[in-house]
């Protein structure tokens, strides 16, 4: 069997959390519901706590600079995608970060400009 300290590292890995640990038990995100390919971009809010924050929380934090979709996040962070929902949520409530949800191309391109293409496409 081994001692107390062996067992929650991995030699590869480093020290191992466990994901409820990292949400602190919590399954869902809170407040308005946001796509894997939402634009998360961090708001220009001053962080009054760092010490509050953890390093998980940090770490999106500072890929927030830059917009990034939740998907991508999620996958620089190395973390399971529910766990970056929860995240993220808790940083939105914080004002530290804004989640946009994604443009739809319908909203975006006129009917008038689509029979144009169709018409195009026809023509070869």
């Amino acid at each position: 069997m081994p001692a107390n300290d062996e067992r929650w590292l991995d030699a590869e890995a480093g020290p191992v959390v466990r994901p409820y640990a990292l949400t602190q038990g919590r399954t869902r995100h809170t407040g308005e519901s946001f796509d894997l390919v939402a634009t998360v971009m961090a708001t220009p809010a001053a962080l009054t706590e760092p010490v509050a924050l953890a390093p998980e929380h940090m770490s999106v934090l500072q890929l927030a600079r830059a917009p990034s979709t939740v998907a991508d996040i999620a996958s620089d962070v190395d973390l399971p995608l529910g766990v970056v929902r929860i995240i993220l949520s808790d940083l939105r409530e914080l004002g530290l970060v804004a989640i946009r949800r994604p443009v739809v191309m319908a909203e975006r391109v006129d009917k008038h400009t689509l029979r144009e293409v169709l018409n195009g496409l026809r023509g070869l």
